[in-house]
């Protein structure tokens, strides 16, 4: 791992001697990692694995659902209660405080999604989410013929009784997040290799969509993927080489560089420095200045 500054505020944002730490390994393809603000651990998902794992305040790596639906993007809502999009089943479910499983997205227009992928939740509780045709691809999820006659963002209520589609025009939609007052959803295409910026209305509507980010510059294996802000409003996303840190106005400030595949990533620990990497088959962490969000 090394830091590649392109702007002097990258130094604010980890050390150019952070030390990278390997936490666990010997995954086949890591995705979702989330931290847990309270009970203090991290839960990820193996795909191809069919398996959610979770990283204990022990330290311990355990398997926390087997079989997970080849689980990918997990997030949690305010309540703390775990959401997870899945590819095996093309949904996006809930993890009630009980334990049990409640499924709040299937299909929409009636045809069965493509393979919910990734997902954020607003503050009032709505549930947004992109649906590309990973998981229906064989290793990453389950082929199977499409239904679906678009690769789009959608919107569904936290009872799951309303679906809505944002946007239809994506190659590949993947990562997305939140800006700061949660009036602005950031969307990218993994295909197009860049970023989309929506502005989102009251209701949840959105408008807007146009390009906001190109993320192409840099050597090594990378593509946007998982995506995520921290608390000063720097956007992260996965690109070329490693993780690309970019300002609210678009400006790269440089790459954390990784030598395994990285395909998300997320803080965590007492004060949300501790920023963890799902790096194909293997969990990483570093120590940065400027921490995360926590999820609730």
């Amino acid at each position: 791992m090394s830091i590649e500054v392109r702007s002097k505020g990258m130094h604010d944002i980890v050390d150019a001697g952070a030390t990278l730490e390997k936490v666990a390994g010997d995954f086949l393809f890591t995705e979702g990692p989330i931290w847990h603000p309270v009970e203090k651990h991290l839960t990820f998902s193996d795909i191809p694995g069919n398996e959610l794992f979770r990283l204990g305040a022990d330290g311990k790596v355990a398997s926390f659902r087997k079989p997970s639906n080849m689980g990918n993007g997990n997030t949690y809502d305010a309540e703390g209660r775990m959401l997870t999009c899945q590819h095996a089943t093309s949904s996006v479910t809930r993890t009630e405080k009980d334990g049990s499983i409640t499924t709040l997205a299937t299909h929409y227009d009636g045809k069965e999604l493509n393979s919910p992928n990734d997902i954020v939740v607003r503050k009032d509780g709505l549930i947004y989410f992109t649906d590309p045709t990973y998981g229906r691809m064989d290793y990453f999820g389950v082929e199977r013929e499409l239904e679906m006659g678009a690769q789009g963002v959608y919107c569904v209520t936290p009872n799951g009784k309303t679906i809505t589609q944002l946007a239809d025009d994506f190659a590949q939609p993947n990562g997305l997040c939140f800006s700061l007052d949660h009036k602005t959803l950031y969307v990218n295409d993994t295909e197009r290799k860049h970023i989309r910026k929506f502005d989102i209305a009251e209701d949840g509507s959105a408008t807007g969509g146009d390009v906001w980010v190109e993320v192409t510059v840099g050597e090594g294996e990378g593509h946007p993927d998982g995506m995520k802000i921290d608390s000063k409003g720097n956007v992260y996303c996965t690109g070329p080489g490693g993780v690309h840190v970019i300002t609210p106005e678009g400006e790269t400030l440089g790459v954390i560089r990784m030598a395994e595949f990285t395909a998300n990533f997320a803080w965590g620990g007492e004060d949300l420095t501790d920023l963890y990497f799902t790096s194909s088959t293997g969990l990483y962490r570093i120590n940065v200045k400027t921490p995360g969000l926590a999820l609730f």
